[in-house]
């Protein structure tokens, strides 16, 4: 037998040699737990439990939110917060993007530089009846503004001809305590005069509305020409009825202080077209 031999035949015996593992009382020295091994179950459990711990430590980092508490490693959420953030990013920048080329538009035409261009417009037009995409789109902030110039302008004594063209006339003479204020809803004036003054018919009309009502006290509501509707409030008597027709300087009810929400003796008087309220002191004097 050679020497190489005999150094394998002693390394399996050194593998396969048989050892016992005993756990003893220190006291008493009683045999608590023993085990046989030997060297060849130890290195092939050795080695199967570091697979074990490997594979273990990959399945947590690769499928289990716990490798957010390892170093190096990102979070899920904040993954998905880099990501939204960096499509707004990319929203924002387009548009920027057009805000500059809009801004640069403006430039040149408040600066005169400006070229004349020659086109057809007849053939704009019939384009835009086929390509729907050239149609020219406003945002929803730039329709609300063009609504509120044109309630505004809708009523502009230097715009409504029909307004121009019809007299009204002042209900009752007096100083005007507290004026139109659409921000603060105060859809009238309040013109302070004499306790029972006359309260005249602003035009020609129908009464449509003359009752008692607990905040306005006594009410009167006429409906005239050009949809034109004149209300009078917190008068001391009323003088016409509902579906009475009167003309206008007629008197229609006396001034007053009733309702809860008055002060003293005054015309609380509101003027609306279409449905919509107009200042009174832009067609009637009431000095």
């Amino acid at each position: 037998m050679t020497n190489k031999e005999k150094g394998a035949k002693r390394f399996r015996r050194k593998l396969l040699h048989k050892y016992r593992l005993v756990i003893l009382n220190e006291e008493t020295f009683e045999e608590r737990f023993s085990f046989k091994l030997n060297r060849l179950n130890v290195f092939v459990f050795s080695t199967l439990f570091a697979l074990f711990l490997i594979l273990a430590t990959t399945f947590i980092i690769a499928f289990t939110p716990l490798r957010e508490y390892i170093p190096g490693y990102s979070s899920t959420t904040l993954k998905k917060k880099a990501t939204r953030l960096a499509y707004e990013t990319d929203s924002l920048q387009k548009i920027l993007a057009v805000n500059e080329q809009y801004l640069a538009s403006i430039k040149k035409v408040l600066t005169g530089n400006v070229k004349t261009v020659n086109f057809n417009k007849d053939s704009i037009i019939e384009l835009a009846k086929t390509d729907p995409s050239i149609l020219i789109r406003t945002s929803r902030k730039d329709s609300l503004l063009r609504d509120a110039v044109a309630k505004e302008d809708k009523y502009n004594p230097l715009i409504a001809p029909q307004l121009q063209q019809y007299a009204l006339f002042a209900p009752v003479r007096g100083t005007i305590s507290e004026g139109y204020d659409s921000k603060t809803k105060h859809y009238a004036v309040d013109i302070v005069t004499a306790q029972d003054s006359p309260v005249k018919a602003v035009a020609d009309g129908t009464v449509i509305f003359a009752e008692w009502t607990a905040q306005t006290g006594y009410v009167i509501i006429l409906k005239h020409d050009n949809n034109l509707i004149s209300a009078y409030k917190h008068n001391g008597m009323l003088t016409k009825e509902q579906g009475e027709i009167v003309s206008a300087g007629e008197v229609i009810a006396t001034v007053g202080n009733t309702g809860e929400l008055t002060t003293g003796p005054h015309l609380h008087f509101e003027l609306w077209r279409d449905g919509f309220p107009v200042n009174p002191t832009s067609f009637i004097d009431f000095d």
